[in-house]
């Protein structure tokens, strides 16, 4: 588990004190998600103005340090390595002192705590140091460890700025309320402290959580909407939470189309090929979860420093093909994006002849499968293997993937639905089920015309929608992340045997999302070894 602490007015205003603010309060956290601070250590990032030969610049990042080191002693954690810069001057402007402790320790997933409220009507208490000492943390740490080890804690949070701001963030993830039933100071910074919902009442009780979706302190409430409104605002501004909304109806697809394709000859444990281009980042996620699915991976690091580095890895790559029956193209930012978009890379690796030629005998002679995800899905909306099944050359008329409405990268869960089942991917996924799958990217919004869209439907060759809770779709930011028509997240080849999709199907695991709802099992890769059985 890694946390983080760092607060930028403290440090502006007293770098010893906000740098040792820093390290305790990344420790906390540690401590509220279910950790052993015992076991925790750090690594510091330290960013200030130049130092030129000024004694007053030179004495905050010494301050930072000693704040930082003081914090350290105090709770036996030492830090594993670092970085620093003293460099953050241009003019007459400068940086902020800046030291963020980053503190990491180990936990058994069924011991990790979420920091949302879970069910209403539990008490919700405060565990704080007696006083300012560093022995006093750790006596109210340890209290609360004692509790969570015996099941006792539903949720905590670890108190920066205020104790207002700990039980509103609480409240935001289930949309359950909060009411005080004490006078504390509630608009006070307590680092180090930690709020938590609890089954029976314990350290020093603040109030108990409600059915109602407000947060009430005294006299003073607001709803849990108004909150989350204001909270989402404060940078508005910079960087938009929201695009304008669009009203405009979404047709909910249903296809009746059935897989058509079937391999000719099986395979006992198909054999996948999983190429890594410079930027690709998701190989080994990639690779875990066909392996788990009962497929045999194989990971080619494709080489590009030189014109024969290329050429060498097109031939590793298409002798691997050759002996394969998939190619999966994971996620990234191959070539970073660049130029002028994403994909390119692959695309131009996969016009080389000897791989065009290995990809398209694996797919139209031996009845092999392909999928893209992420990076991977521009790629192949890119070459043309969706929508066309084929590498063609792109046309004006052709779909495409490009950037989020938004106008930046979004990286959350989403909820898909199978909106047909013509591909072998799908096979195992009920048509009209829904899905929680991670999604992480800038460039995610599907463009068609009329005419291309209607066809593709038509086909059965739109796989997946984005949609909300209630299965329906809808181009509402929180439902559709990139503003893609018809809330289309997948497209299949017209015989279903390439599959593009957005969503990350493959981060999927024990303990992963286990604070939000939704079945995050699509069974995308047993389908693929059900195919050639």
């Amino acid at each position: 588990v890694m946390a983080w602490g760092f607060d930028a007015d403290q440090m502006s205003v007293d770098p010893y004190e906000g740098a040792y603010r820093s390290v305790i309060t990344s420790v906390a956290r540690l401590a509220a998600a279910g950790c052993d601070y015992k076991k925790a250590y750090l690594s510091l990032q330290e960013y200030f103005e130049k130092l030129r030969d000024e004694p007053k610049r030179w004495g905050k990042p010494f301050a930072a340090l000693l704040g930082a080191l003081d914090a350290q002693m105090g709770l036996e954690v030492a830090a594993i390595g670092g970085k620093d810069s003293m460099s953050g001057s241009f003019l007459d402007m400068d940086v902020p002192p800046t030291l963020i402790s980053f503190a990491i320790a180990p936990a058994k997933t069924t011991d990790v705590l979420s920091p949302e409220f879970k069910e209403a009507g539990h008490p919700v208490c405060l565990f704080a140091p007696k006083d300012e000492s560093a022995a006093a943390l750790k006596t109210c740490w340890d209290e609360f460890a004692a509790l969570h080890a015996e099941g006792k804690v539903k949720a905590a949070w670890a108190v920066e700025n205020s104790l207002a701001e700990a039980v509103m963030n609480m409240s935001f993830g289930n949309g359950i309320g909060f009411a005080s039933c004490t006078d504390a100071d509630w608009y006070v910074p307590m680092p180090g402290a930690i709020v938590a919902e609890l089954t029976e009442e314990a350290g020093t009780l603040l109030g108990r959580t409600t059915k109602e979706e407000t947060v009430t302190l005294g006299t003073d409430f607001a709803s849990i909407d108004e909150l989350m409104a204001l909270n989402e605002s404060v940078l508005e501004d910079i960087y938009p939470n929201r695009t304008k909304r669009d009203e405009a109806s979404v047709p909910l697809i249903s296809s009746d189309k059935k897989p058509v394709a079937v391999p000719r000859v099986g395979a006992a444990k198909p054999r996948v090929v999983i190429p890594v281009f410079p930027g690709t980042n998701c190989e080994y996620d990639s690779a875990r979860a066909v392996m788990r699915a009962g497929l045999e991976p194989e990971i080619i690091v494709l080489r590009n420093q030189s014109a024969a580095e290329v050429s060498a890895s097109a031939a590793r790559f298409a002798k691997a093909v050759r002996y394969s029956q998939i190619i999966f193209v994971p996620g990234g930012f191959s070539g970073g994006d660049e130029p002028e978009g994403s994909g390119k890379f692959i695309t131009a690796f996969f016009r080389n002849p000897e791989v065009t030629d290995a990809t398209m005998d694996l797919l139209k002679q031996r009845d092999g499968l392909m999928l893209g995800i992420c990076n991977g899905f521009q790629a192949l909306i890119k070459l043309g293997l969706v929508p066309y099944g084929d590498i063609v050359d792109a046309t004006p008329e052709a779909p495409t993937l490009t950037f989020n409405t938004i106008g930046r990268h979004q990286s959350r869960l989403v909820r898909t639905r199978v909106a047909s089942n013509l591909s072998p991917w799908l096979a195992q996924c009920e048509q009209g089920s829904d899905y929680t799958v991670a999604i992480s990217h800038g460039e995610g919004r599907f463009v068609a015309s009329d005419e291309v869209l209607a066809q593709l439907i038509a086909n059965g060759q739109i796989a997946t929608q984005y949609v909300d809770e209630a299965g329906v779709p809808s181009m509402d930011l929180d439902v559709n992340p990139n503003g893609s028509i018809a809330c289309v997240e997948g497209i299949t080849s017209p015989d279903g045997r390439v599959f593009g999709t957005m969503g990350h199907v493959e981060r999927r695991g024990d303990g992963l999302y286990a604070n939000v709802p939704g079945n995050k099992f699509m069974p995308v890769f047993e389908s693929g070894v059900k195919y050639f059985m």
